[in-house]
């Protein structure tokens, strides 16, 4: 089982959402926390909602520009130790079909959700597998195992992060290097607010599916609970687990007309 009492944990996207609500679990933990995002005022509130800001340091940065990811790494490290766990939660959605989405868009979509995640594991990896310990948590989403209209480029590096922490598991799991893949669904948080939209632009809407979610700190404390026991993959989801199941179980022809008929934004 992994614990998290005075391991230190890094957890990216941590302004909001499910990043958010994962440092206010990893704090109550007693983990030392490191806290990542682009918005340094917004990490500084999460940092002051904490039991004990002195355990939880500040380290802004834009993932989609993120240049050196061992400098990035080494600088988190610098103010608690090595890093026990690996929270890589940070990410962007989309709202265009395929006919609308430019490449520059895909690319932005990858550089967020696919690459950022990889470098920060890669930076991390080799001392985790020397020390024989570390565990790395992806939040990935249900559209790492389904398909749905709207989501061409989300839902494909959603998937490309299925296939290489799968692999990463296969190699580095016998060598004290845990991976734990979570799934969420539906949750209140701004991710359509800031999905990708026509022209690369922000959606700025709170689809209904999004507002009628589960709240974020029941998505973290659900993580939290796969990860202290060491699970490999938790679909957190609500009737949307309709789907993920469908799509495992169904004949392809079936799933695919029954995914034409939801209405998804």
């Amino acid at each position: 089982m992994t614990e998290l009492h005075d391991k230190v944990v890094w957890i990216t996207g941590a302004s909001g959402g499910i990043g958010e609500a994962l440092v206010y679990g990893a704090a109550a933990r007693g983990a030392r926390v490191v806290l990542t995002a682009r918005r340094g005022a917004e990490l500084e509130r999460v940092r002051a909602a904490c039991p004990d800001p002195s355990r939880v340091a500040l380290l802004a940065a834009d993932l989609e520009q993120i240049g050196d990811a061992q400098a990035l790494a080494d600088r988190a490290q610098a103010f608690f130790g090595p890093v026990d766990v690996l929270v890589n939660n940070a990410g962007l959605s989309q709202r265009t079909t395929a006919l609308e989405t430019s490449l520059a868009s895909y690319r932005r979509l990858f550089e967020i959700d696919f690459f950022a995640p990889v470098a920060l594991t890669r930076a991390l990896l080799p001392a985790m597998a020397a020390r024989g310990s570390g565990h790395v948590v992806v939040v990935s989403s249900v559209f790492g195992k389904i398909a749905m209209a709207r989501r061409t480029g989300y839902a494909a590096a959603k998937h490309a992060l299925h296939g290489y922490f799968d692999c990463a598991r296969i190699e580095l799991g016998d060598r004290g290097v845990r991976f734990t893949l979570a799934c969420p669904g539906f949750v209140n948080t701004a991710i359509s607010l800031n999905a990708l939209g026509p022209e690369g632009r922000a959606w700025g809407t709170v689809d209904s599916d999004i507002g009628q979610g589960m709240t974020p700190a029941a998505c973290a404390d659900r993580i939290w609970h796969a990860v202290e026991r060491d699970r490999y993959e938790v679909v957190i989801a609500g009737r949307e687990r309709v789907a993920v199941w469908f799509k495992r179980f169904l004949p392809l022809r079936w799933y695919t007309a029954f995914a034409r008929r939801l209405k998804v934004s």
